[in-house]
């Protein structure tokens, strides 16, 4: 079949070389200009470059919503377009003009995670697989039929970078099998459950703010979501930020106010943690790496000179 490709960053970079080695004609991509937003610099592999270097015809647009594009789509005749990472809304008059419309892959197992960043809210949320999911797109964004969904577990330690490694290895197999069954004739997909839909908005420095009185699972999951490369969960201490690097949850229970540096455990310094922690019942999180304002990390022991004294979440 005759595809354009709509992509960005790794992802669109990773399901580009599958199509370019599977059976089918890559007729042009589309791709957005380079950013300057932190998560654009993470994972930044070119889909422009691997495109130019094939020989493909490169369209650059921040959003596909003018009438060239829609006129240059005609005159290319894709049989299908193939969306992966593209990072604003794709019209109707686009995604519905090949022949057999328009295949999205997206890094969730939909219908819940819809939306943006869905490794990283699903690590934070204790989910136990991740996965990826090739649908066609329609008018709702992430809803569309399910052609095929591939699941990978969520290990105990995983962080949101090896989620991406997880993930990342299903996009060239799942967009090629994708396509076979379009190919094949195939039109009865899976409908999707709206009743299980969730939808998640873009992370933000908000969304890294460290509040102790989640508990400290809840904890250890949002610093191993935030982890490198991806900014680092924070709080303040004496006024000044700082980035919790590594932590675990400490094995002994620890009581007391939220946020208090309380005692050395193992490698670690217990941070108290919880809703109830008054109550004595919780695990603490176990701080074991940070990162100062300067951008000096240190072992928490290293850093901590001192037990007492509070971690906030505001200056």
């Amino acid at each position: 079949m005759r595809v354009v490709m709509f992509g960005f960053q790794t992802w669109g970079h990773r399901t580009l070389g599958a199509l370019l080695e599977s059976e089918h004609e890559v007729v042009a991509v589309v791709t957005h200009p380079p950013g300057e937003g932190v998560y654009e610099k993470v994972w930044s592999d070119s889909v422009a470059d691997l495109a130019e270097a094939h020989g493909v015809e490169v369209i650059v647009r921040e959003r596909p919503d003018d009438d060239e594009l829609v006129e240059r789509l005609r005159e290319l005749d894709p049989d299908v377009i193939v969306a992966t990472n593209w990072r604003t809304w794709i019209p109707p008059r686009i995604f519905a003009l090949p022949k057999r419309g328009t295949l999205n892959v997206h890094d969730s197992l939909l219908p819940a995670y819809a939306g943006f960043s869905p490794l990283i809210w699903a690590l934070i949320n204790g989910e136990s697989e991740v996965g990826v999911t090739a649908h066609m797109m329609d008018d709702t964004l992430d809803a569309g039929d399910i052609v095929l969904q591939r699941a990978v577990p969520v290990g105990p330690r995983d962080t949101s970078a090896d989620l991406f490694a997880k993930t990342l290895a299903l996009f060239g197999p799942i967009t090629v099998d994708g396509l076979a069954e379009i190919a094949a004739g195939r039109t009865d997909f899976t409908k999707q459950d709206r009743s299980k839909a969730s939808f998640f908005h873009k992370r933000a420095e908000e969304d890294l703010r460290i509040d102790w009185t989640w508990a400290a699972d809840e904890l250890d999951r949002l610093v191993r979501a935030q982890s490198a490369p991806y900014p680092s969960a924070f709080c303040f201490h004496r006024g000044k930020r700082l980035e919790i690097v590594t932590a675990q949850v400490s094995e002994a229970r620890y009581g007391g106010t939220p946020g208090r540096i309380f005692y050395r455990e193992g490698d670690g310094v217990a941070i108290v943690a919880g809703p109830e922690a008054r109550r004595g019942r919780n695990q603490a999180l176990l701080v074991t790496r940070v990162r100062t304002a300067d951008g000096t990390e240190l072992a928490a022991h290293d850093y901590f000179k001192h037990m007492g004294g509070y971690l906030t979440s505001r200056p």
